[in-house]
This record gives structure tokens, C-alpha cells and sequence, in this order.
């Protein structure tokens, strides 16, 4: 039995022991992966994973040079009326809820306002950088920012990370004005999914071709913002969290995981909807992983 195979069977026992609500699960370590299904193989709400992908779209554009994590809002998107402090919010603040704006919004929730964007930025600032706050509102402000440049930033990043993993038309769940949610409401499949998990793992490489540096991967889940929570939501990186144990992930609503365990150059990728006990998947992913070899070292690809 292969690695991930044998990864993936102590999963698929232990989430069947514990009778969670689960979609689907693929595990790739090295070039070795292997999947199982509970259910049929649809495109899902990826909830707050969607966020990762944000974070990719930045990081491509900040290769592109259109974009800096220092640019702000007031900046980019000098239409709006600003909150007290609120001019200095930068897109690394937004990306890493620590804009210290007071809005704690979510894409579940209805959006009363002509424009999402302007309701959070005219609210004061406690001091950007200094108080952590996660709201869908950041990512989507961010996104706002990006489409400032790049226009609809669904449609921006099919040539540069979609087609190129084979997702074809993927939809993305929009405001009242047409943008896309950002922090939510992005719909993948399972194996979809596991191909953006491959690209974090693989430190921004595709079969052979860099999509996005390899040091925006790194700068990701570099350095944490301490939320002031416990664990499992204790430190929060750039769209990503820290854990659990050594891996870090992206982390959605009821259950959607992406788990890197760059130990065992392993990715872990989960759809579900486990609406009591969503994080034992991923303590389960992580366990099932603690059989498997750790990875040798390996030599950076050209390009890098």
C-alpha cells in the first residue's frame, strides 16, 4: 500500500468511527495521491478557503507589479469616504484582519448597504496592524482593491490559475454590485481543490510552471498575527492558519480544509459539512498523517 494510501485509509476508518459529515477527501504526498468519496463529486462552497485563493490572486499580482501589501485602500479606491484611520488600512492589514476596523461580517449574512466596501472603510480604525478581527468584509475589501487594477478578479485569474489546473468556469459567489464574495462563496470540487493545495505545497508550482513565487507561498504562513484565541484559531497568517500540530491551512466553514505538512511534503484536502465537530477533521487529517515518512529535503526548482 502506498503512502498516501495508507494515509487516506486511517482517515477514512477514523472519520467513519466517528460518523462525520464528510464530502470527500483527497491526499497527495509526493507525486503519490489517493481519494475517497461519501458522496457524489459536486462543486461546493469552499466557504473561508476561498480566502487562499485571494491570497494567490495577490500574490500574482504583486509579481505582476500592479499591487503592493503596502498600498491602501484610500489609495486604490479613493471614491470612498474613510473612516478615522481607516486611510491607512494596507492590503497586507486587510488580508491578515488586523485593519483594526470593527465590522465582523460574513458572506452568510444579507448586505443591507449600497456598497460593503464603503461600510466598513468609513468606520474609525483602532490603529491598523494592531487589533485582530476575522471578517469576510476584510477579504472582499481587499478584492475590491485588486479589481482596481485588474478588473473582475474571477475572470483575472482563469489564465493564471484556473485554466492552467484544468478548473474549468468556476463560479464565485457575488455582492449586490457584481464582485465576488472573496472571503467565501468560491465553489470547487474536492480534487479541484487538491490542485491549489498542490500549488501551496509545491511552493507555487504547477507541472514545471511557477504560477506564483515562491516566496509569496512562504510570506503566507511566515509570520502570524496572535488573534488573542485558543487553538485551534490561536495564530492567523496571511489568509492562513497555523496548525494543526506543525502543518498549516487553509480552514472554511463546516469542514473545508486544506492541510499542508510541508514535513511530509503531503497536502491533505477536505470538502464537508460537519456542522458540530468540523475541526476533528482536521486533527483527523493530521493523525493520519503522523504515519507517513517524513519528506527529504528538496532542492529548490529552477525558477524559484
Amino acid at each position: 500500500m502506498s503512502d498516501a494510501s495508507s494515509v487516506l485509509h486511517r482517515f477514512v476508518d477514523a472519520v467513519n468511527a466517528e460518523q462525520l459529515g464528510i464530502y470527500g477527501v483527497h491526499v497527495s504526498i509526493g507525486d503519490d495521491e489517493a481519494q475517497h468519496r461519501w458522496r457524489s463529486d459536486d462543486r461546493e462552497n469552499i466557504y473561508s478557503v476561498s480566502k487562499g485563493v485571494c491570497a494567490l490572486a495577490t500574490g500574482m499580482a504583486i509579481g505582476e507589479g500592479l499591487i503592493s501589501l503596502d498600498s491602501t485602500a484610500k489609495e486604490l479606491l479613493p471614491a470612498l469616504s474613510f473612516g478615522p484611520g481607516a486611510d491607512a488600512v494596507t492590503l497586507q492589514n486587510l488580508l491578515t484582519m488586523s485593519s483594526g476596523i470593527d465590522f465582523a461580517w460574513f458572506a452568510d449574512e444579507p448586505v443591507p448597504w449600497p456598497d460593503l466596501a464603503q461600510e466598513m472603510m468609513r468606520r474609525p480604525s483602532r490603529g491598523p496592524g494592531t487589533v485582530f478581527q476575522y471578517s469576510d468584509a476584510s477579504t472582499y475589501v481587499a478584492m475590491r482593491m485588486l479589481a482596481s487594477v485588474v478588473g473582475d478578479v474571477r475572470d483575472w485569474l482563469l489564465p493564471r490559475l484556473f485554466d492552467p489546473l484544468s478548473i474549468h468556469n468556476p463560479q464565485w459567489h457575488r455582492c449586490p454590485r457584481g464582485h465576488i464574495m472573496a472571503g467565501s462563496g468560491l465553489e470547487l470540487r474536492t480534487g479541484e481543490l487538491a490542485r491549489i493545495g498542490r500549488v501551496l505545497r509545491d511552493g507555487g508550482r504547477w507541472e514545471g510552471r511557477q504560477l506564483v513565487d515562491s516566496a509569496w507561498i512562504a510570506r503566507m504562513h511566515g509570520t502570524w498575527v496572535e488573534t488573542g484565541g485558543g487553538a485551534p484559531f490561536a495564530r492567523y497568517g496571511m489568509t492562513v492558519w497555523e496548525g494543526p500540530g506543525d502543518c498549516w491551512r487553509l480552514d472554511g466553514r463546516y469542514g473545508q480544509y486544506v492541510i499542508i505538512d510541508e514535513t511530509r511534503n503531503a497536502v491533505v484536502t477536505i470538502t464537508a459539512h460537519e456542522e458540530h465537530r468540523d475541526h476533528r477533521l482536521a486533527e483527523l487529517a493530521v493523525e493520519a498523517l503522523s504515519g507517513a515518512p517524513t519528506a527529504p529535503a528538496l532542492a529548490a526548482p529552477a525558477g524559484r
